[in-house]
């Protein structure tokens, strides 16, 4: 869904996680300092524990607001159910982070404690693009159904959690297996063009997600325990950062070669099930607990700084074991930002000679040249963003991305390539067809490549730079 650019988080933010995180902890355990944690050693555990913990606490800020939050402003339905937008995001979508408007979304929020789900796809037309991404609280890729790898024949699939050891039944497809209990996915599915949406209603009203009992007609097993679902919002997202990642680890059966850093975690009173603050708190080394939550914040914020592409941020449960800076750089910059296969997402924080993009002072322009379109096997899109809340631009035109389902309509240059125009007022009537409406003030772009070529993977086509084009008119 989101994508890997915006700005850094602002000080302000930063001070709000030691601050929160001070004012929360209190303290460390009693059971810490007997543990025999020095101060420094103390830092750089909350440090790699909140570098660990920070996708976890992001994803469940969006799957509150999604599937819990009832009444909220952003509330889709419940979880094990697929819930359906038939419409493509705006500005006034703020759930989650760089959305892309290019497909229609269906949410299918996980929660696999009592059983797996069987989840039906539909037969689509060929040419078409759809999806499931499948992801974990971890937010690692685990897999996805649909086009890329399963065509477009749709069929029945079965999603389990880490638990689950029963007989597949007769008449899956396949079965993807989640290392954690709870977990998010969504569906992508492909518009064309505006009155493409009957179609695409249709698609979705084919997708379907049943409890494996249900699918079977055999008995259900045991209900689990009901969850009491902290609220969580953007601003308690620091104040209560480790009473949520507490909660949701809870969830997340430990890893293959994790042990001794869930165990070294857990010396600090971080660990599912543990309370927090901890008990018998320890005052004098609630300043090194702070400090390192700042640091693992400020180590995201900087590495995501200098990111250009997706590439190495997102991926299946291998491929980003360890990785878990990488992890967090893309739950910051754009969560269930897809596989590099599924989607490559080239971004934009800086021009060509690495100035910030601030279209309340500069025009800039984006130039295709002849025979260079981004190379895919579905379709790509170039998206606007407002820098400082990475969500959509509201703009006269109601236009939040340009896109290949868009070429006949644009002008071409005299050599025959395209050029766009990224800038807060009209360019003019002329070049109007190529304007993506930006941002009074900082602005982030991003290409997606959906379903990309070997050359657009392998480095050989490269995305043209984003230039200065002059001062913006005021």
């Amino acid at each position: 869904m989101g994508r890997t650019t915006t700005s850094p988080p602002s000080r302000r933010q930063a001070l709000l996680v030691l601050g929160g995180i001070a004012a929360g902890l209190s303290a460390t355990s009693a059971a810490t300092a007997r543990a025999g944690l020095s101060g420094d050693q103390a830092r750089e555990l909350a440090r790699q524990a909140y570098v660990y913990a920070y996708p976890l606490v992001k994803n469940y800020l969006s799957i509150y607001q999604f599937a819990i939050d009832a009444k909220g402003s952003q509330y889709k339905g419940p979880p094990n159910q697929v819930n359906n937008l038939a419409r493509v995001f705006t500005p006034q979508d703020t759930g989650v982070i760089t959305p892309n408007s290019d497909t229609p979304y269906s949410f299918l929020i996980l929660d696999l404690r009592r059983e797996p789900l069987v989840v039906t796809l539909p037969k689509i037309d060929d040419g078409r693009y759809y999806s499931l991404q499948i992801v974990d609280l971890y937010t690692n890729n685990v897999d996805y159904l649909g086009t890329r790898k399963d065509g477009n024949g749709g069929g029945d699939f079965l999603i389990a959690g880490p638990g689950w050891t029963g007989p597949v039944p007769a008449g899956i497809r396949r079965i993807v297996r989640l290392s954690t209990e709870l977990g998010y996915s969504q569906f992508r599915t492909q518009l064309f063009e505006r009155t493409d949406i009957d179609r695409v209603k249709a698609i979705q009203a084919g997708y379907r997600a049943v409890p494996l009992s249900a699918f079977t007609g055999t008995q259900a097993p045991p209900e689990p325990a009901a969850i009491d679902y902290p609220a969580i919002s953007e601003a308690s997202f620091d104040e209560r950062f480790w009473r949520y990642a507490n909660l949701l680890l809870g969830f997340c059966p430990v890893l293959e070669g994790e042990r001794a850093l869930r165990d070294d975690f857990a010396r600090l009173g971080i660990g599912g099930g543990l309370p927090w603050p901890p008990k018998d708190a320890v005052p004098e080394t609630v300043t090194k607990i702070g400090e390192g939550a700042r640091q693992g914040h400020e180590e995201i914020a900087s590495a995501l700084s200098k990111v250009t592409s997706s590439a190495g941020l997102f991926g299946s449960p291998e491929e980003m074991a360890g990785k878990y800076l990488q992890r967090a750089v893309g739950a910051m910059g754009g969560i269930y930002g897809n596989t590099i296969e599924e989607t490559l997402y080239p971004s934009y924080m800086v021009d060509e000679a690495g100035a910030p993009l601030d279209t309340a002072k500069t025009n800039y322009t984006l130039t295709f040249a002849p025979g260079a379109l981004p190379p895919v096997d579905a379709f790509w899109s170039v998206t606007m963003y407002h820098a400082d809340t990475q969500f959509l631009v509201e703009n006269p035109l109601r236009r939040y991305l340009i896109n290949s389902a868009m070429l006949a309509g644009l002008k071409r240059d005299p050599g025959g390539g395209i050029t766009l125009h990224l800038q807060h007022a009209s360019p003019g009537p002329e070049r109007e067809a190529n304007w993506l409406p930006a941002p009074d003030g900082p602005m982030n772009v991003v290409m997606r490549l959906y379903l990309p070529r070997a050359e657009a993977l392998s480095g050989a086509w490269k995305a043209p730079p984003v230039v200065a084009s002059g001062p913006a008119k005021r």
